[in-house]
Parts: C-alpha cells; structure tokens; sequence
C-alpha cells in the first residue's frame, strides 16, 4: 500500500467518530444569539463579581474562590495596567535554584533564581546545573549587544519608487530619529536600515531600551516615525504598516539568529573533572560524546542555532519575574557550546534575543515584584544584569540536562519526580 500507515490510521479515527446524518449538521454555521462581554480595563470588585455571573453555573463558587480569592481582591487594581476583563490570578507553584553565583559585567555576585512552572522536576534539574557550575566558581556573563527591532513596512508602486523612498529616508534619518525619540524618556534609535523587496520597503529600526524590555516603547517610537515619513516624504506611499512581520517579534527566526533582537548574552563555565563526576554524575568524555549527538541532531532537524531546551529555564523565569511570556518563542534560539579544556569541560550559552526588563510590563505586579526583589534586581538599573542571569540559567539548564542523558538519568529522574510521588 502506497498511503502511509499514519494517514490511513487518522483517516480511521476521524471516520469513527462521522455520522453522515449528524455531523454536518454539527460543523454547520450556528447563527443562534450571544451577548458580547463588554470590556472592562478598570478593575473593581463590581466588574469582576459581574465577569464571574457571566461563567457560572459552568464554573462554580469554588472556581470564583481560587482566582479571585482575597489576596487577589485587595490588589485588584493594580492588574488594571496589565489586562482587561480581569477575573482573578493564577496560582503557579514557584521554585528557587541557587546560590547561582555569577562572576559578569552586569550581574556579579550570589543570586537565588525563582522558577515559575508546572513542570517538576524543571526546578531540581536547574538547581543541579546551578550546584556544579557555583562549585566551578561561577558562571561568566557579558550583554554583547542589545538592541529591540521594530520593522515597519512601506509599500509603493514598484522598484524605483521604493529604491527613491530609501534614498529620501536615508537623507532625512536625523529627523526621523528626533521624532521616534520624542515619544520616549529611555527609548534610543540607534540603527535603521532599509531593506527593499520590489516595490516594498522594510525599515529595520533598533532601539535600546534602558532598563525595560522596551516592546511598548518601540512601538510607539516606530509609529511617530512613520507617521512623519506619511507626512514628510515626497514619494507616493500606497500604504504602510507599523510592523511588516520581519522583525522576529515573537517568533524564531533567521534575522534573531544573526543580528539580536533584544539583549545578546553569552555566558560560559569551565566545570572541573572532579565536579562533572562528583555533582553530576558522569564524565567529561560521556558529556562530550552527547554533545556531538546532540548538536548533529540539531543541524539535521534545520534548529536555528542549536541548544537543548532554553525554553524550559526562559519560560519559568519570564513567568516568575513579569516579563512577556510569549517573548520566549524568539528568546530560546542560540548556541550551546561544550569543549575540553584538558581534563575539564568548558561549557557555553550565546543568545541573541533575550527580551527581559527590570521596569515595565507585569514587573511591578505583586508576585512578580516579588521575585524580582528575591534576585535583588527590581526597577532601574537592574535590566542588563537581569538578562544575563536568564542566559547563566539556560546554561545551567544545558548542563544538567546533558549531563542526565549522558549518565541514562532523564527518564528515571522525571519518573521519580513527575509520576511517582
């Protein structure tokens, strides 16, 4: 048979669940009536005793106790800045690693990471990648680069229109920069490059953002320049857009890879023989030899960079420390690097796209502000050293996971942690 097992096999499921008679009916268009929620920005607790009414009896008095319970309620208003239809928190179990001791520009010191995740066994496994590498004497960490990409697009009538739009730009770029940076205190445009596709044009503008992750911020900025280029430029633009999805917001991407979008971060150990063996259970030979596995693995599968699972470590600490969590996506792309340095192991983190903020965002929220005063790293000043603790911590993560496959632990360690207590 030439159709593969695994489509006829799906084929067989969805036919199972087919009534001819029932289903389309079912998948028809439903025109029955609904009422819209009415969207509420402003919290009290009148708009979400109303929000709740509007769920139950789907969810019941104990659903409405867990999310908004009374520690939620008295903080209410703080959330207004940071959602709308607001109905309570979410719980997440939080964990610490550390003493993680880094020895970098920015971040220096002992810092104690909290974890925000579901996932157990995620925080023992950090916890260990931390342990050997504060035996080794601490990881080193440096902010490389740093830069948050907006890519706005223009479109015009064809290729010498839009090589004409470019070149008018390029004359007037002062003043396309004083009217970004006038919509902001901290936000600087620092490059803007054109980028041409026919009658398209992307403007690939970098800012720096001080302390904050700065997405907001060049948001805004971008949005004052182009307008002054709608209102300025002599060149008949059909139409614009504030982002031409080129940028990497959000997403992976080859552009991230090579040029950052956000902070770039490397951050590097060299783990002495005796603490591969002694904390993590293995060998430099073993742990060397998986890499190689790994990283071929990498490469076939077309990663861009080639890493383990920075996510796991990113997504936890985002979520514990305020940051946009759906940044992750573009965040966990980079290299891992693993090497003898003669009986020892030299192990490396680089990432291009670290989008962190000690300011800003859901930093001042109460759990999040928190765990930001846990590292030590709350409001100005702190927005560098922060992302290079999230790069020390993939690391650390890197190393432990490795080190588990290496010695035949992952499974049993996820058993005992997970699925069996």
């Amino acid at each position: 048979m030439i159709i593969p097992f695994h489509v006829t096999e799906m084929l067989r499921r969805v036919m199972a669940r087919y009534d001819a008679e029932k289903t389309p009916q079912k998948m028809a268009p439903n025109d029955d009536a609904f009422s819209l929620l009415r969207p509420m920005r402003k919290i009290t607790a009148a708009t979400v005793e109303k929000y709740w009414a509007r769920l139950k009896p789907m969810a019941g008095e104990a659903d409405q106790a867990a999310l908004a319970d009374p520690a939620t309620m008295e903080q209410a208003e703080q959330y207004s800045a940071n959602i709308e239809n607001f109905i309570g928190t979410v719980k997440l179990p939080v964990g610490i690693i550390g003493p993680l001791r880094l020895t970098g520009m920015n971040a220096n010191g002992d810092y104690h990471v909290p974890l925000a995740t579901s996932e157990a066994a995620l925080v023992a496994s950090y916890a260990r990648g931390a342990a050997a590498a504060t035996k080794a004497g601490g990881i080193s960490t440096a902010v490389l680069y740093e830069g948050v990409i907006r890519t706005p697009a223009f479109v015009m009538k064809d290729l010498l229109s839009a090589g004409q739009f470019v070149e008018w730009v390029v004359r007037n770029v002062e003043d396309l920069q004083a009217a970004a940076e006038a919509t902001t205190r901290h936000g600087k445009l620092v490059s803007l490059e054109p980028f041409i596709d026919n009658n398209i044009a992307f403007l690939i503008c970098r800012y720096t953002t001080g302390d904050a992750a700065g997405q907001n911020m060049v948001t805004i900025a971008t949005d004052a320049l182009c307008k002054r280029i709608s209102e300025a430029c002599p060149v008949p633009i059909e139409a614009w857009y504030i982002e031409g999805n080129f940028s990497g917001d959000k997403k992976a991407s080859a552009l991230g890879m090579v040029t950052g979008r956000g902070r770039k971060v490397s951050a590097s150990v060299t783990l002495p023989r005796e603490v591969v063996e002694q904390v993590l259970g293995t060998t430099v030979d073993g742990m060397l030899a998986y890499g190689r596995v790994a990283n071929l693995g990498s490469l076939l599968s077309g990663q861009l960079g080639a890493q383990a699972h920075y996510a796991n470590g990113l997504a936890a600490l985002y979520i514990a420390t305020g940051q946009d969590a759906a940044c992750v996506a573009e965040s966990a792309m980079g290299v891992t690097r693993m090497e003898p340095r003669g009986e020892d192991l030299y192990v490396s983190v680089t990432m291009p796209n670290i989008l962190v903020g000690s300011v800003g965002g859901g930093t001042g929220l109460p759990s999040q502000s928190a765990a930001l005063n846990i590292l030590g790293l709350k409001g100005a000043g702190h927005g560098a050293a922060l992302a290079e603790i999230a790069a020390a911590t993939c690391l650390c993560g890197e190393i432990s996971i490795v080190a588990a496959i290496t010695a035949g632990d992952f499974t049993r360690a996820h058993e005992n942690l997970a699925r069996q207590r």
